[in-house]
């Protein structure tokens, strides 16, 4: 069963999201490079997305999966429209979709 435990935000720099997050409610990130960092508590997470490369225009909630391919395959059976195919990044793989009412979401893998 997938379940919501994601959440990535748009943002221009980590760092002042990191400072608001950590002082406004106590939140703990871990910095995967200049342009991403995320809170690893394992229950729903938040990602702060302040890539060039993999940029994100909005709020992007994700769906975590044990099987990413088999999850790609549903949505397209149910009328979702993948929007960026799969990738890899550390530690995963993940996909983009909209939804049949125009919402994007994400759905993705933990890899070792």
């Amino acid at each position: 069963m997938a379940r919501l435990s994601y959440v990535e935000l748009p943002a221009k720099a980590t760092r002042p999201l990191i400072d608001f997050y950590t002082g406004a409610f106590g939140c703990a990130f871990t910095d995967y490079g200049p342009d991403y960092a995320a809170t690893t508590t394992n229950d729903v997470d938040l990602g702060l997305n302040a890539s060039t490369d993999a940029a994100i225009a909005f709020l992007l909630p994700l769906f975590q999966v044990e099987d990413l391919e088999a999850a790609l395959e549903r949505v397209i059976t149910g009328g979702g429209t993948i929007t960026v195919p799969i990738f890899a990044y550390p530690g995963g793989r993940r996909f983009h979709f909209k939804d049949p009412a125009g919402n994007e979401l994400g759905v993705f893998v933990v890899e070792e």
